[in-house]
Formats: structure tokens, C-alpha cells, sequence
């Protein structure tokens, strides 16, 4: 194979820049909105502050204030969990708006309006309304000697304006990056979910579990009610100190509520569930593989109990539909059947750890290819630790953004990571995966995983669906 070479631009960059959509040759009216918000700061280089935020929000007339907000954060889960969630108020009748990021293949993606990516239009529109916002404090921090309003602060301003464009009736709002001073924590959430919290994003959350958990406990208000799956010791202390601070109940997976039985099904999982009313729920199917998207789910189905507050079940048959349209695009995807591919945005241990469960559980291949490509900033070794044991073969390839990994340094993780194991270098994605699909196809029970960033399963995706392997 030959020699590697780094991929090219990848997510939100670097510099600043504000104005109407409309800028690109060509462009659409979404991707005229994604061009101007990519000449700002990038989202992988939050600026831990938010008072710029409400300030930009305040003069767009605090659109964030115009319904009522679920906010999710935490480690790994926190976009299926999102999805879960939304699924669920969309079957109870509510208009809904979803707001979580990176996007895959699209940038509509990451706002949802009634489960569909919201309409080009709609987005150019919203984006309209802050231009003159953008400008007023852009150059009100440059007059302060800060940096003007990043891509990720932007983005989080510009969900709230569609949303309350929309308008939607309730709003469920992915955390971007910690908690405190995360974009997203200008909402006066009524209930904030937390998956599991664990190391990840250290240089900038912090070194320990703890002093990270802190952070993300900062997104608790007054008089709301916290909902969290189970966490490691040191997490939960620091969110039931935030609970009690904020006069906020404070709701527990294991303790409160809790996954009763999650059986292997056919395309998913079926699990029973006891609510935080109390209350056992009839079996439900769950589309989705894997114990962590039950306990997904599990959780969901609590904080869905959170907001409505009437301590009583969700209705049967609010469930049903609700789980039976729940998708969650980047895990475990199916984009390839002959032979098989499946993608999977997993970029740390922990959700390296839950992913090779879930293979290991769900699938009964005989040989799975490993098709890797990690971004500098993650914990590369221990991803692909994690990863070992359903690996047969691995090729690594370069993710398109110039802060992949360096495919060399790669090499040397992998290893020592999965030793015993062959191990190539590949140029590109698309060589990679030829290589791997060219390997599944000489013999039965053989198939490819693409694993270790978000960037990397978005473009996996996209080159499927032009490749017309028809399941993407």
C-alpha cells in the first residue's frame, strides 16, 4: 500500500468573520452559513467563558428563553441519549428541536426540527437575525482584548434562534464540551441529563474525574431536576452537590430508576425498565446495538419522566412509537452488506470499551477488520486497547482534518496497543477501506468496522452513499 498522506480540512477552523449567508460560489444556503461560521475559532478550541454568549443571545432577543430546554451532557451517550430523548416528546405530540454536534455528513444535521434536519432556508434566515448581533459583539471584545465569538458559540446562539423561529414546544440540547461555560449553558434547563462521565478532552476539563465532573455539573439551575445515569463515585458527588446547591432533585440509574433486563434481539435490544415513578414498564424493543444504547434508553425514558412531573409512567403506547423511530446515525451504522461495513463514531476507551461489547454481543463474525483513524488530541492507546479484542486486522488511515493523528506515530501506538495482530498503513479512507473490503469479501464470516472519530465515520459515510453501497 502506499505511503500515507494527512488528510485535508476538516471541522470549524481558525480567524473570525461575521455576516449574512450568501458568501460561496454555488453554495446552498445551509453551506453559505457553515462557510462564514468556519472562519471562526474552531469548536475543537472552546474559549472557557460564556458571558459573550449572553450577551450575543440577549441582543437576538434570548431565543433560548422561548421554550422549554432538556440539556444532556457528560462523556459518551450524550448524542444517542439526545436523540432518545427527542424521540420520545416528538411521540408524546410535542414539537420538537434537537440540537447536537459534530454533524456527521450534513451540517443541517446537528438541528433537528420534528426529527428531520431543519430546511436550509430556515437556517439562512436564523442566521440572518444574528448578523447584526455578531457584529455589535465581536467588536465589543475586540474592545475588551478578547477574541470575537468562536464557531461553537455561534452555532449554540443560532440553534436557539431557529428553534424559537420554529417555533418548537420543548428543546433538547446536547452539551458541547463541559458545562459551565459551554455554549449551551445560556438555557434555563428544566431538567439536565448526564450520561457517564469519564476522562476525555483532559487538557481543557481537567485531569481527573472529579474536577471534570465539576465542570459539567455547571449546567444544574435552580429548582430543576438532575437525571443521571450511573457514574463513578467521584462524578456523582460532585453532581449532588450541584443538586443540592440549586435546590434541585436529583435522580440516580441503579438507584431511582433503573434497566431491569436488556436481552439480544433481533436488530437491537428488548429491555425492561423501572421509571423513576416506580412503575415497570412492559418489554420494549430498542432498534439499536448494544447494553449502553439500553441504558441510553433507560435513561431517556427517565428524564422524559423528569419534565412532564406528573409522576406517572409514559404512556404504552407514546413508548412504542417513540423507541420504534429512535435511529442513531454513526453508531453501529450499517453502510455496507456485500460485505459488510459498519461505522461507529467511538473516539475514547470508554466508548471504544462499550462498542467492542456491543460486536461482541451482537455480531458473530468469524474476523473483523479494524479500519482506524484517531485524532491527535485522543487518547489513541487506549482506544485501541479497548479495541483488541475483536480485532483481527487493522489498517490505519489519516482523518480528514488537520488534526489527525500522525498515521507514523499511529503505527507505533497500534502495536503496542493491539500486538499480535497485522497491521497496515493506508494513504486515505477510501484506500483503506478497499483494502479491508477486499479482505472481508475473500472469505465468510469476514467484516470491516471504521472506528475512532467522529470525522472519520462522517466521511465514511458520505464516501458509501457515493460509492452507492446503498445502505448508508
Amino acid at each position: 500500500m502506499s505511503p500515507i498522506i494527512p488528510g485535508g480540512a476538516g471541522a470549524a477552523g481558525s480567524g473570525s468573520g461575521s455576516g449574512a449567508a450568501g458568501s460561496g460560489s454555488g453554495a446552498t444556503p445551509a453551506e453559505a452559513v457553515y462557510e462564514q461560521l468556519l472562519e471562526r475559532v474552531g469548536e475543537a478550541n472552546p474559549r472557557p467563558r460564556i458571558e459573550p454568549v449572553r450577551r450575543l443571545a440577549e441582543l437576538a432577543g434570548s431565543p433560548q428563553l422561548s421554550y422549554p430546554v432538556i440539556q444532556v451532557a457528560g462523556t459518551n451517550g450524550k448524542t444517542s441519549t439526545s436523540r432518545a430523548i427527542e424521540s420520545l416528546m416528538r411521540a408524546h405530540g410535542l414539537r420538537t428541536g434537537l440540537f447536537t454536534s459534530p454533524h456527521l455528513v450534513d451540517f443541517t444535521e446537528r438541528f433537528q426540527i420534528d426529527g428531520a434536519p431543519i430546511a436550509g432556508s430556515a437556517l439562512a434566515e436564523a442566521w440572518e437575525e444574528l448578523s447584526a448581533p455578531l457584529a455589535v459583539v465581536d467588536a465589543e471584545l475586540e474592545a475588551a482584548g478578547q477574541g470575537p465569538i468562536t464557531f461553537f458559540e455561534a452555532l449554540a446562539v443560532l440553534a436557539f434562534t431557529a428553534f424559537a423561529d420554529a417555533p418548537v414546544e420543548v428543546a433538547v440540547v446536547e452539551v458541547g464540551m463541559g458545562g459551565e461555560w459551554d455554549a449551551t449553558n445560556i438555557a434555563d434547563a428544566q431538567v439536565a441529563v448526564f450520561t457517564p462521565i469519564d476522562l476525555d478532552h483532559t487538557a481543557i476539563l481537567g485531569p481527573d474525574i472529579e474536577t471534570i465532573a465539576r465542570t459539567k455539573a455547571g449546567i444544574v439551575k435552580d429548582g430543576s431536576t438532575v437525571v443521571s445515569a450511573e457514574q463513578d463515585p467521584a462524578a456523582l458527588a460532585e453532581l449532588e452537590a450541584a443538586a443540592a446547591e440549586h435546590g434541585s432533585r436529583i435522580v440516580v440509574q441503579g438507584r431511582d430508576f433503573r434497566l431491569a433486563e436488556d436481552r439480544l434481539a433481533v436488530g437491537g435490544r428488548q429491555i425492561d425498565v423501572v421509571g423513576i415513578t416506580g412503575a415497570g414498564y412492559d418489554p420494549a424493543f430498542v432498534p439499536l446495538f448494544g447494553r449502553h444504547q439500553a441504558e441510553n434508553v433507560a435513561l431517556a425514558m427517565a428524564a422524559v419522566e423528569a419534565f412532564f412531573g406528573a409522576e406517572r409512567p409514559i404512556p404504552e403506547e407514546v413508548l412504542d412509537e417513540g423507541l420504534g423511530q429512535l435511529t442513531s446515525p454513526g453508531r453501529l451504522q450499517l453502510i455496507g452488506s456485500d460485505p459488510i461495513v459498519y461505522v461507529d463514531a467511538a473516539h475514547n476507551p470508554h466508548g471504544a470499551a462499550a462498542l467492542t461489547r456491543a460486536v461482541t454481543e451482537s455480531f458473530s463474525f468469524d474476523e473483523l477488520a479494524l479500519v482506524v483513524g484517531v485524532l491527535a488530541e485522543k487518547d489513541a492507546e487506549g482506544l485501541l486497547a479497548e479495541l483488541a479484542p475483536i480485532a483481527h486486522r487493522v489498517i490505519l488511515t489519516p482523518v480528514d482534518s488537520p488534526r489527525t493523528l500522525d498515521p507514523e506515530a499511529l503505527l507505533e501506538v497500534a502495536e503496542r496497543a493491539i500486538p499480535d495482530t497485522p497491521i497496515e498503513l493506508a494513504g486515505s479512507l477510501p484506500e483503506a477501506l478497499d483494502e479491508a473490503r477486499a479482505w472481508a469479501g475473500r472469505s465468510e464470516g469476514r467484516a470491516v468496522l471504521v472506528v475512532g472519530s467522529v470525522v472519520l465515520a462522517g466521511e465514511a459515510i458520505a464516501f458509501a452513499r457515493a460509492e452507492g453501497w446503498g445502505t448508508a
